[in-house]
């Protein structure tokens, strides 16, 4: 089988990227929902920058895919070292669960 060479176009003003430090994740049965988050010191209300909304599959291949990176990148600069402290807990944002 012939592996196909996908064309991406990036546009400038997406490939500077955001800059996020928390992610919120749900799902219904169709789907999941990332809401990505800018928490900032003396800013009171984090604000959500980027909402992704995926199938499961596309899910489960964003997640193997990201566990490569993260192996890769440990491989390369040691592991990377997690806080002993909690997450903040931050409840979904403008979810109900169905679809």
């Amino acid at each position: 089988m012939e592996k196909k060479e996908l064309n991406i176009e990036l546009a400038p003003d997406i490939a500077q990227g955001i800059y996020t430090n928390l992610a919120i994740i749900t799902h219904s049965h169709s789907e999941f929902i990332m809401d990505f988050v800018q928490m900032m010191p003396g800013v009171p209300k984090p604000k959500v920058v980027s909402r992704v909304i995926m199938a499961p599959e596309h899910a489960k291949r964003l997640l193997k895919a990201l566990q490569d990176n993260v192996s890769k990148y440990e491989r390369e600069n040691g592991e990377i070292k997690l806080p002993d402290r909690p997450a903040p807990v931050v409840p979904p944002l403008g979810f109900t669960g169905e679809a």
